[in-house]
């Protein structure tokens, strides 16, 4: 069932972690990210509980439980659940994201990816998955969430290939392409990420960004929390925090240099912003990273092809 929707999705924000290829989020409804939206990215949804009506791209129809959809770059969409008013369905959203660059350099690198390929194009019109493909999918898609290092890849690769495998288990749902035009929310909020980016290092003040938006200052805070899901502070400390990740990863600098280099002014608060965001101390952070990377000596023999 196709409808016209004129209602302008609102553009989502989506950070990922340094040592991140895709995003993992699971979260509840009611929520602010569980809105009519699009983004850049990627996205495999899945709803694990409820059921009530769906929209993607220009597509409206009712979903239940178990529900798997994928989404190309900036392809609308939206999970209404039927659920009273003040209810919250625990964990009803489990997604990865992934950006068309990373997609691209994924099926540019294994020309065993082919298949990949057309199901990213199909993408473009958001795809709805169904009999096997939909319960092992989701299967996956759960089990991605506690793993980590290349266990983590592993099994979203796996997940891409089984999504390809099936093409009889998949259903395109919109009937156009989507036309994104840059908007200006997408200009301001682009003005607002470029400032923190080259400037998270100093003292940022909302103001002097609300100015740059030309925007007042408490119209500014609610606008950047609505974009981003994160209040303007949250969101600079994260970006301080994830440039920590990268220097703890790449270098053997003092933890006490990198917190002030990343623009925190005391240790105890870079040691509380570190652990709220990556669920760890730096130092533990620094040494499972560092265990990752490090080979492990083989000590068993090759044998060549016969």
């Amino acid at each position: 069932m196709g409808v016209d929707r004129r209602l302008a999705p609102d553009h989502e924000v989506i950070v990922y972690r340094p040592s991140e290829s895709f995003r993992w989020n699971v979260h509840d409804y009611p929520h602010h990210l569980a809105k009519w939206h699009h983004h850049p990215e990627y996205e495999l949804h899945l709803i694990q509980a409820s059921s009530g009506t769906m929209m993607v791209g220009d597509h409206v129809e009712p979903f239940t439980e178990g529900c798997l959809v994928l989404t190309g770059p900036h392809v609308p969409h939206n999970w209404m659940s039927d659920v009273p008013a003040g209810v919250v369905v625990p964990n009803r959203d489990m997604l990865v994201q992934f950006t068309p660059q990373f997609a691209d350099r994924l099926c540019a690198s294994f020309v065993e990816f082919e298949e990949v390929r057309t199901l990213f194009d199909e993408a473009a019109f958001g795809l709805v998955f169904s009999g096997r493909t939909a319960r092992e999918g989701a299967e996956l898609l759960r089990q991605i969430g506690p793993a980590i290092g290349a266990t983590r890849l592993v099994l979203f690769l796996d997940l891409l290939a089984l999504l390809a495998a099936r093409p009889s288990e998949r259903r395109s749902l919109s009937r156009r392409l989507p036309t994104p035009a840059r908007s200006q929310v997408e200009e301001r909020i682009e003005i607002a990420l470029e400032y923190i980016r080259e400037n998270y290092v100093a003292d940022i003040r909302l103001s002097t960004v609300a100015e740059l938006c030309g925007m007042e200052p408490t119209a500014f805070s609610r606008w950047f929390k609505k974009q981003t899901g994160h209040t303007f502070a949250k969101f600079v400390n994260r970006t301080r925090v994830y440039s920590a990740c990268t220097r703890l990863m790449e270098t053997d600098q003092p933890i006490t240099d990198i917190c002030f280099e990343v623009g925190f002014n005391n240790i105890a608060n870079f040691n509380r912003q570190f652990s709220k965001f990556c669920d760890q101390t730096p130092s533990a952070y620094r040494r499972r990273t560092r265990m990752v990377a490090t080979p492990v000596p083989f000590a068993g023999v090759f044998h060549a092809p016969m």
